[in-house]
């Protein structure tokens, strides 16, 4: 997930304070060797976010905060050789229940992806992956999640169910209870007319009786 930045809105100072009472989830950092990603990390570390696992070579993480001023405190490093090893070990800390969350440092994203994707020791569920950009629009009173504009190409129907139930997904564990899905440039094979008419429409309809059913009591 990434955040499209904007001030003065307040969207994002509301989803922290959903955080408040929640504990720090512990997070796989990959390959945080530079000074951005490194201090996104800490940053989250300290409004106890996130419980950060640092996973790239530890010489030149020490370095790159050293330099920048960043204080890493008593974070654990998990010392790999590169980019593709830090993906790999990340992942492998995911799998070992180690970690619940993997964040991406400055590795390109194909290395990432490729420890994620892997057959053998990736993440790979019954369900497509696909990303998704949390939107602060200033005009807009809610954020805005768009979905699929990094991961898949040329998504087929099947892929374009599973993309719009991430997304609902999301959008529920972010406080949005009853989300509204508009699906755009769905391709002349989707003939989607209304929310009963397809696949599509079926995610929306489970997607807003997961909401119902996290509002009752």
């Amino acid at each position: 997930m990434k955040q499209a930045t904007a001030t003065g809105t307040g969207k994002y100072e509301r989803l922290l304070e959903r955080c408040l009472s929640l504990e720090p989830v512990p997070t796989a950092v990959a390959y945080p060797c530079e000074a951005s990603a490194l201090a996104g990390a800490v940053e989250a570390a300290e409004k106890k976010l996130i419980a950060p696992i640092l996973v790239g070579p530890a010489e030149q993480i020490a370095a790159i905060a050293k330099s920048a001023g960043i204080n890493l405190g008593t974070l654990q490093i998990v010392d790999t050789p590169d980019g593709p090893g830090s993906a790999k070990k990340a992942v492998e800390l995911i799998r070992e229940g180690k970690a619940e969350v993997l964040m991406k440092g400055s590795l390109h994203t194909d290395e990432l992806m490729s420890a994620i994707v892997s057959r053998e020791g990736g993440l790979r569920t019954g369900r497509r992956i696909s990303h998704a950009f949390v939107m602060d629009v200033p005009t807009y009173h809610k954020v805005l999640i768009v979905t699929d504009a990094a991961i898949n190409i040329a998504p087929t129907l099947e892929d374009k169910v599973d993309i719009c139930q991430n997304a609902i997904d999301l959008a529920i564990s972010l406080g949005l209870e009853k989300p509204k899905v508009a699906i755009l440039a769905c391709g002349r094979n989707c003939q989607l007319k209304n929310a009963g008419d397809t696949r599509c429409g079926r995610a929306l309809q489970d997607g807003r009786a997961r909401s119902d059913q996290r509002r009752s009591p």
